[in-house]
């Protein structure tokens, strides 16, 4: 089998990023397809949302630094192994247990291979590289979630079977990905030999202040994920006034745009520039969404996706930039899988909470309360981030 030199392996990992949040997203656009045709309520479908970020903050825990040990490689196709499984088993779900079954395999893989493959990117990239690979990063997670709201928007819309084919397509994809990373090199240089064991997620005790701050800021794109992906698609056609399957991932999609231009940026801002502007534009983009209700203009959930978009991709990139560059070599994966795991347990709280309150209170109701809680996180994100990078220049000053 043929073997895939560092500019492969780097945009092979890349692929397998760019599936795992394809597979995250990929139910979006059937959501309101099961609430209609199964008469199940919002909170139902967040549930099932919640299932993926639920199943995937265990294996982030005890599964974390697998890759440190076993390889990228291997952590990658049992990631995508389970990927598989989940797709399937949306792909041929007859009721809501087939359809929380199915996001907690989406979970399990997610958790296996979305560490291992970031890491695998910045180690492809070469040494000083870590901001490039954080940006591309982030905009290939990006063209994931375009692709489950273009592809999933266009087969529900116009093709046949629309609560099935669109999980097909993507189950061949995995597929094919998978093919792809087994011409992967086994073994990468920040692997350590040890043998790997069953135990928490190492956060090195002098990494412990900067993880607080990359990793909330990581969480700041989550919680916004809590918001666009399980509810999107209800906000553009019950608030923004969308009757089009396809033009709703159109309008979505515009999201997942805005954080492949916005990551292109960020390759060149300072790291806490990155921090500190994603934070700024969470607060703005949550409450654009609460306008969109007020409004049901279009023209206003188009500025409210695109805002979160900016935000997302600022808030991913400074924080998974912050936990690369100042991790230890042989922590590396421990802590960017700590990172995604107050990402995941954030949006496993946010997003039933929402769910709750828009069941019970409706759409509007819900929007304002998570704008209001949500904008609270992303106040702590700033002051973390002036905190933070004001320890870092008392520790300069004092370094002879």
């Amino acid at each position: 089998m043929p073997h895939l030199g560092a500019r492969g392996g780097f945009w092979t990992a890349g692929a397998v990023v760019a599936l795992a949040l394809w597979t995250s997203a990929c139910p979006t656009m059937t959501y309101p397809l099961y609430q209609s045709g199964w008469h199940i309520s919002t909170t139902t479908v967040t549930w099932i949302f919640a299932a993926y970020p639920i199943a995937l903050i265990p294996v982030l825990v005890i599964f974390g630094d697998l890759s440190d040990h076993i390889g990228r490689r291997a952590a990658m196709l049992l990631g995508l192994g389970a990927e598989l499984v989940g797709v399937l088993l949306f792909a041929v779900a007859t009721d809501v247990g087939w359809l929380l079954a199915g996001r907690a395999f989406m979970g399990l893989g997610v958790g296996l291979s979305l560490g291992a493959a970031n890491v695998a990117m910045v180690e492809f990239s070469g040494p000083g590289q870590e901001k490039r690979a954080g940006a591309i990063g982030t905009a290939v997670s990006a063209l994931g979630i375009a692709l489950a709201m273009l592809v999933g928007g266009a087969l529900t819309e116009y093709a046949p079977y629309p609560l099935r084919l669109n999980f097909v397509v993507l189950a061949a994809i995995i597929a094919v990905v998978g093919l792809l990373v087994l011409c992967m090199p086994r073994h990468t240089r920040d692997e350590t030999d040890e043998p790997w064991r069953v135990r928490a997620i190492v956060i090195p005790r002098g990494n412990r202040g900067i993880f607080t701050a990359g990793s909330i800021a990581m969480a700041s794109s989550f919680l916004l994920g809590s918001i666009v992906l399980p509810l999107g698609a209800k906000i553009a056609q019950q608030l923004a006034g969308s009757t089009n399957a396809l033009v709703t991932g159109l309008l979505l999609s515009v999201f997942a745009g805005c954080i492949t231009l916005n990551a292109l940026v960020a390759r060149k801002l300072d790291v806490w520039v990155l921090v500190i502007v994603g934070a700024a534009g969470s607060v703005a983009a949550v409450w654009l969404f609460v306008l969109t209700g007020a409004t049901h203009s279009l023209t206003v959930f188009f500025l409210a996706s695109a805002c979160a978009g900016a935000a997302y991709a600022f808030d991913f990139a400074g924080g998974l930039t912050v936990l690369n560059r100042y991790a230890a070599p042989h922590h590396r994966a421990s802590m960017v899988s700590g990172g995604y795991l107050v990402g995941y347990l954030c949006q496993g709280i946010g997003a039933p909470a929402l769910g709750v309150i828009v069941t019970g209170h409706g759409l509007t109701a819900g929007l304002l309360a998570g704008a209001t809680a949500f904008s609270v996180f992303f106040c702590a994100v700033l002051l973390s981030a002036f905190g933070t990078v004001a320890a870092l220049r008392r520790a300069a000053s004092t370094t002879p």
